[in-house]
Parts: structure tokens; C-alpha cells; sequence
């Protein structure tokens, strides 16, 4: 079986998701994506009629993030017209997946030049493609009577309560996703895969983070209020059906502690993000020079009541799979879709905090859901190679109780 190496990997800054407020909210899903297609094509000399496919992450595919997203960033990114490629939603989780849907087809020996990555608008009007609550479920009663799913604000403080975690431990979290955050930018962490992004007349729309808080103390996010008991006692349904209720009926007996707000959980925000991968073979034979290659990649479920715990059994099932330990991972990236799904993967893993989302994290810099993945691919890449390590491991929830999860490891 061939190696799947990644060759490079860029991002856009991620820019705040509010139409009319974030430096990205105006720029076109189709454009956005374009700018990293263009950029990777540009920063690694491809004939991009070579490009075998391209597997984009998008979690909306409604509006103007519909109709194979991927495809026509591509064609806006003036990318040969033989460049083909398939826009995927596995949530949160959509940006690994691309990776690793692109890592398969190459170590299966199917393809020889494959992009992966992904674009997610979180500033798109009309992104949920309805009104009303939304239901993972969407109205399948029969489903929800078998596994009840719930709002995920609801469940991360679900969690908390289950797990002992408190206010104090989650806080904690944040204000250090934030201080990481600050020193990474201010030290230039994230310079080398950071792709500016410009409007159509040319001028610069963003050209840098513009989500984090640095001004953020533990004084001020103890002072924020739980953001989710409204929600959680909102009816779903003429039957007074609410998201509380839902857990209840797996966990009846629970009386949950709100604790998560906006500064423990993710930034909603711009983002896309590209990565580059090729066989050996046509590495070799074009003057490719690899930067790492995928050790193992994995996909587990867990409790969809729940939502957001699978990382933990993915990251054992991909370590499995490598023939390796915790300790054998130089760094792990764990998307902070709130603080508590970050916490309990390090307690539950028994890891340093020190090699863990040692740049931040999205509490800080936001999670563009569908490029998110594919941004900490990058990331884990670049500070592997500023540290001078040798493997890392990327994981991180998605709605319905999944996580994929990736090893990569330098050349």
C-alpha cells in the first residue's frame, strides 16, 4: 500500500461569522474557497489538469455554499477544467474526513494528486435552510424515540455534569485557549500557511485572526452567564418536547450545571483551509517535496444523545490501528467545540497539557465547521515543524456522536 504525503497545506485568517460585521461576510463561499485552491496550486507549482479530485468539507450546503462547493471554488480558482471534485458533510468532523478520504484513495492506489480541505460561511444568511428548531433528527420520531439528540450547547454541559467537570475547570480551559492563541500570532505560528484573503476589486479583506480575545481574564469569563438553560427548556415540538427532555430520557435522573458560554466554546466564524497530498510515485516524478505522510486514520461513533465524546475512542481506535501510544504523539490538536469536549479528552488520555492545542484552540480562534479539520491538520504540520517533532494527532467531535481522527507524521 503507497503513502499518502502531504505535501502543503494553507489557510485563510478565520474572520467573524456575522453578516455585516466579519472582515470575510461579504466574500463568496465559492471565492473564499478559491483563495486557498489558488494559493496551493501557486505555492507548490502543480499542473492542477494533474488534480485527480478534490474532496471539499462543507457542513451547510444550502445558499451560496450549495451545489458542490468545491467544484466551482475550483473553477473560480482557475483550475483546469479536468480538476474534478465532491463537496462531503460529516459536521464538524467534514474537514479530517476530506483529508482522510483523499489519504485513502491515494494509499489504495486509486489516485496520484488529490486536494483535500473544506470552506464553511458561518456568516451565510439562510445557513440553516429552514426555520424552526433544528433537529438532527429532522421530525423522525421513530429515530428520536431511539436515540433522542439534542442541542449541543445542552449536551456539552450534560457532559460537565456527568463527568465532574466544573464552571472553574472549563473557564480555565478558555482563558488558556486564549493565551496560547495570543503568543502563537504574536510569535508568527501561523504565518506560514496563512493566506490573505482579497474582495473581487482587488483591495484586502482579512489578513489576519480576527476572532481572539487576547484581553480575555478569568475574572471577566467567571462574570459571563451559562449561555444555554433557555435553550434547554425550549419546546420542540406542540407536545412540549425540549432539549433538556431529550437527555432526560436517556439520563433521567440528571440535574444538569450550565456552564458553557461564549467565552468556553467555539468561535463562529469564516474560514477554508487546502492541503495538498500525492502519492510517492507522482511526488518523485514532479519534484514534489513531502512534508509528512498519514500514518492512520479512523472513524468511530459513540452516544448521539450525548454528541460530543466519540474522540476518545476514535483516538484509541486510530492509535490501535498505528501500533502506537499517547505517548508516542508529539502533539495533539482536539477541536474545542467547547471546553469540556477538550477537557475530558485530556483527562480521559491522561496527556500533558503541554502537547495539546498548543497554539489555542477554537474557543479562541473559531471553528468554521466544515474547514476546521483541515485547518489543525495544517497547524499540527507547521508546529511539528517548528518544534522539530515527528508525529501528531488531529481529532475532533461531530454532531450525530462521531469523530474521525488522523495520525500524520514529518518526512
Amino acid at each position: 500500500m503507497a503513502d499518502a504525503l502531504i505535501i502543503d497545506a494553507c489557510r485563510t485568517p478565520r474572520g467573524v461569522g456575522k453578516a455585516g460585521k466579519g472582515a470575510l461576510s461579504g466574500i463568496h463561499p465559492q471565492q473564499l474557497g478559491a483563495t486557498v485552491l489558488r494559493a496551493l496550486a501557486d505555492r507548490t507549482g502543480i499542473d492542477t489538469a494533474d488534480v485527480d479530485d478534490i474532496v471539499w468539507g462543507c457542513s451547510a450546503q444550502v445558499a451560496t455554499q450549495s451545489g458542490d462547493l468545491g467544484r466551482m471554488s475550483a473553477l473560480d480558482a482557475g483550475y483546469d477544467v479536468r480538476a474534478s471534485a465532491v463537496t462531503l458533510d460529516r459536521f464538524c468532523g467534514s474537514g479530517i474526513t476530506s483529508v482522510n478520504m483523499a489519504a485513502s484513495s491515494i494509499m489504495a492506489g486509486a489516485e496520484d494528486l488529490v486536494i483535500a480541505g473544506g470552506c464553511e460561511m458561518m456568516s451565510m444568511e439562510g445557513r440553516r435552510g429552514g426555520s424552526g428548531p433544528m433537529m438532527m433528527d429532522s421530525g423522525n420520531l421513530r429515530l428520536r424515540a431511539r436515540h433522542p439528540q439534542s442541542h449541543q450547547g445542552v449536551c456539552a454541559d450534560a457532559i460537565a455534569t456527568l463527568e465532574g467537570i466544573t464552571r472553574r475547570d472549563v473557564d480555565a480551559l478558555g482563558l488558556e485557549s486564549q493565551k496560547r492563541a495570543a503568543h502563537a500570532i504574536a510569535n508568527g505560528h501561523f504565518d506560514k500557511s496563512l493566506v490573505p484573503v482579497h474582495r473581487e476589486d482587488g483591495s484586502l479583506a482579512l489578513d489576519h485572526e480576527e476572532y481572539p480575545r487576547p484581553q480575555t481574564t478569568m475574572e471577566g469569563l467567571s462574570s459571563l452567564k451559562p449561555a444555554f438553560p433557555a435553550i434547554a427548556d425550549y419546546a420542540i415540538d406542540d407536545k412540549g418536547t425540549t432539549y433538556r427532555g431529550l437527555i432526560l430520557q436517556k439520563y433521567p435522573d440528571l440535574n444538569i450545571d450550565f456552564m458553557h458560554h461564549a467565552g468556553n466554546s467555539s468561535g463562529v466564524v469564516d474560514g477554508a483551509a487546502a492541503i495538498l497530498m500525492a502519492s510517492p510515485a507522482y511526488a518523485g516524478a514532479h519534484g514534489l517535496k513531502p512534508r509528512a505522510r498519514v500514518v492512520a486514520m479512523a472513524n468511530m461513533g459513540d452516544s448521539p444523545t450525548l454528541m460530543l465524546n466519540a474522540p476518545v475512542p476514535a483516538t484509541r481506535k486510530v492509535l490501535a490501528k498505528a501500533g502506537l501510544t499517547v505517548d508516542d504523539i508529539d502533539l495533539f490538536e482536539i477541536n474545542e467545540a467547547f471546553a469540556v469536549v477538550a477537557e475530558k479528552y485530556i483527562r480521559d488520555l491522561g496527556l500533558d497539557r503541554a502537547k495539546v492545542n498548543v497554539n489555542g484552540g477554537s474557543i479562541a480562534l473559531g471553528h468554521p465547521i466544515g474547514a476546521t479539520g483541515s485547518i489543525l491538520i495544517g497547524t499540527v504540520l507547521d508546529e511539528l515543524e517548528r518544534r522539530d517533532l515527528k508525529r501528531g494527532l488531529v481529532t475532533m467531535c461531530a454532531a450525530g456522536g462521531m469523530a474521525p481522527a488522523i495520525i500524520i507524521e514529518r518526512i
